[in-house]
């Protein structure tokens, strides 16, 4: 017979912390070793350098004449430290996982993401962030559609209601 997901909740429930905690240790992926922990603090760090590149080039300002560039720059700073952070103390930790599978979620958000501020100024918000909603919501996030459709198209309108209809700003959109 199978079981439904609220016998498997009940089951949960009636787990003390200890045997909850021994279940998701049997449960979680792989540990990663070193080599994998320097890539990815490399990554960070990488990302980091480019992100300051860019602000700067868009120009930084001085924090009584801030230009668009300096809160960017911030992040990226904080990035550039945690970055150089992890790659010299994370040799040693041993909570981090093995690159699987799933491993790329983070890179298609990503894309996806980049995707849609390159496709906002060329037909505004609302269809890119609808299609970034769906991405994200019912291939990485696993939802139903039914879901991933009513909060992406509550999402576009909330953002059009706030950022368009209320602020009045100057982000692209179609209606």
């Amino acid at each position: 017979m199978k079981e439904t997901s609220a016998e498997s909740a009940g089951e949960l429930d009636d787990l003390t912390p200890e045997q909850l905690a021994a279940q998701w240790e049997d449960e979680k992926p792989p540990a990663a070793g070193a080599l994998a922990n320097a890539a990815s603090s490399l990554v960070v760090l990488g990302v980091g350098i480019g992100a300051a590149v860019l602000a700067i080039m868009m120009g930084v300002g001085t924090p009584d004449k801030p230009q668009p560039g300096l809160w960017p720059f911030i992040i990226s700073c904080v990035m550039v430290a945690l970055g150089l952070f992890q790659l010299v103390a994370g040799r040693h930790n041993r909570d981090a996982e093995k690159f699987t599978r799933m491993s790329s979620a983070p890179l298609t958000g990503l894309v996806t993401l980049a995707a849609m501020v390159a496709l906002m100024p060329l037909m505004g918000f609302e269809l890119p962030a609808l299609a970034l909603c769906v991405i994200w919501m019912r291939f990485l996030g696993g939802e139903t559609w039914r879901s991933t459709l009513v909060v992406s198209a509550s999402v576009v309108i909330a953002f059009y209601g706030i950022f368009v209809l209320a602020l009045n700003t100057s982000i692209p959109h179609l209606f």
